[in-house]
């Protein structure tokens, strides 16, 4: 395809020169497809996955069409619906960048909000506003909303808008619009129901379809989709073995109920992860605050439920877990959706069990695609990832330099002991400092498909502890900032105290020192142990805990 630039849409000068100002070099395929029978004046029916690009798609043509026909009042000329509150305050946002050169004011409006403030903006008199159909309705009830002059109508994210049940408000407003007005509608899919509305309040649109991209052969996919068959009762340790394993940057876990994503949120914690939980038990202010620490890379994992993570346009997702296969294909479509965006690679992982089946076969025929099943990583296998780690790292070490001061001490040893027996065994070093992955040796059982029931692997049952063992807790002195995990501190403690990772209890960790529960017959042997290393690079103290 012959590469084209924001210039040769026809846009606006200013908004060509904002563009570029942005940084933004060339449309991707919905901008391309989508910008220019806009501009034409004509209806447009959008098919695209989340991050593609749509808010430019339907922004730019609604800013050069408003930028064209200013008339110096201050009357709503365009609205654009959106499921939430966090697309409409980001679809603002990108209004607001997007037309800066051209004067024209955008307001959101949603609920959670002060409606006395919004109020007062749409009195002062505003072009363009962004809403929940919810709170639209209930200001063009109040009269707070004329409708009246509308020239532009965008219906963004539709299929989400009638997920979460505002298909009465939607019919409401679109009767309270001018028969006048050009429409676009964006949806990730275009189920039945959408076509219905489409047909209703579309005049002859232009369809336009960006389907998921699909590499050349040989190429790999932008977002890797893995499923993991799992009994329920080992889901949580498949998933911490599978965190270690992977190491997102960032990612969101899908669970099916508030009290599964607590649940989830407050084990992952324990286990060291800086896991957040966000769903709709929570308020305005706590949703602010979670999202806040996630985007800013304070937290690393959000526990989420589909409604509570439904319009959050976050670009840095590394990883997209489905705790439990989704109940619907389109489900699964968006979640995965949140991953592997802006040209970034991505992963979507999912969780199944040997009855899901025929859930996991209902994506497969709507995706088109067939999902790898693989088998939980092993104890084996973090080990060895592991040290691909280590090799990585002495890689860059090597090729940073400032190595002259180790130098003295390798040259000096070197008279002993061969050189490559000197650089395995600082491997072997840094690698003790960083074993353990938090399990006992043993494997997680895994299951296949077929005939209902799931076939187990062979393993070795864990031994446990006895209950009547006289326990301590142990204080030592890093903590979550330092980045620790329960995996660096069993496998410190095992590794030089020389015991058997199974003999230790609970492990808290916290932002500055962390708390590990073991026997009291070993104790002083295990602070003696641990005063001689370091963990994550830090020399850390132990000492027992005195219960503050």
């Amino acid at each position: 395809m012959q590469s084209i630039d924001f210039r040769d849409l026809g846009l606006l000068p200013e908004l060509t020169e904002t563009v570029a100002a942005l940084g933004y070099e060339e449309p991707t395929a919905i901008q391309r497809e989508a910008i220019p029978p806009l501009l034409s004046g004509r209806d447009v029916l959008g098919q695209a996955a989340t991050g593609t690009g749509k808010t430019a798609a339907f922004a730019l043509p609604l800013l050069h069409r408003l930028g064209r026909s200013t008339d110096g009042s201050r009357s709503v000329r365009a609205l654009v619906l959106v499921p939430t509150r966090e697309l409409a305050m980001q679809v603002a946002e990108a209004i607001h960048r997007y037309g800066k050169q051209l004067g024209i004011g955008v307001l959101p409006i949603f609920g959670g909000q002060s409606i006395g403030l919004q109020l007062r903006t749409l009195k002062r008199g505003v072009d363009v506003v962004v809403a929940t159909p919810g709170r639209a309705l209930d200001h063009i009830r109040r009269g707070s909303l004329d409708l009246g002059r509308i020239e532009f109508l965008v219906l963004d994210e539709a299929d989400e808008m009638l997920d979460m049940g505002f298909a009465d408000e939607l019919d409401a407003i679109l009767e309270n619009v001018p028969a006048t007005r050009q429409s676009a509608l964006f949806s990730a899919t275009l189920a039945p129901r959408i076509r219905t509305i489409a047909k209703r309040h579309l005049k002859d649109p232009v369809h336009v379809t960006i389907a998921n991209e699909v590499g050349a052969p040989g190429e790999v996919p932008r977002v890797r989709e893995v499923v993991y068959v799992v009994p329920r009762p080992h889901k949580i340790a498949a998933l911490a073995r599978v965190l270690d394993a992977e190491s997102p940057t960032s990612a969101i876990v899908f669970c099916r109920t508030r009290t599964e994503v607590d649940e989830l949120t407050e084990t992952l914690g324990g286990r060291g992860y800086q896991a957040e939980a966000i769903h709709g038990g929570l308020s305005q202010e706590q949703r602010d605050r979670v999202l806040r620490r996630f985007r800013d890379g304070r937290s690393e994992l959000l526990i989420a439920t589909d409604v509570a993570a439904r319009g959050l346009d976050i670009e840095h997702v590394s990883h997209v877990v489905n705790y439990d296969v989704p109940s619907s294909p389109d489900a699964y479509v968006h979640r995965i959706g949140r991953t592997g965006r802006a040209g970034r690679e991505g992963v979507a992982i999912t969780f199944a069990e040997a009855r899901e089946q025929r859930l996991l076969r209902n994506i497969e025929q709507h995706t088109k695609r067939k999902i790898k099943i693989e088998s939980v990583p092993t104890v084996h296998d973090l080990r060895a990832r592991r040290l691909e780690m280590l090799s990585a790292d002495l890689n860059t070490a090597v090729e940073s330099g400032e190595l002259e001061r180790y130098r003295v001490i390798v040259e000096s040893l070197a008279h002993e002991h061969e050189a490559l027996d000197l650089a395995a065994a600082a491997l072997k070093l840094l690698d003790r400092s960083r074993d353990g992955d938090g399990e006992s040796e043993q494997d997680i059982p895994t299951v296949e498909f077929g005939g209902g029931r799931g076939q187990k692997t062979e393993r070795k049952p864990p031994r446990p502890r006895a209950d009547n063992v006289a326990t301590t807790r142990i204080f030592i002195g890093v903590g979550r900032n330092d980045n620790v995990r329960p995996a660096d501190l069993v496998g410190a403690i095992a590794n030089e105290a020389h015991i058997d990772s199974r003999e230790l209890g609970a492990i808290d960790i916290a932002d500055r020192f962390s708390l590990v529960e073991v026997p009291e017959a070993i104790a002083e042997h295990v602070i003696k142990a641990l005063k001689r290393t370091t963990i994550r690079g830090k020399k850390a103290g132990a000492r027992r805990d005195r219960g503050r």
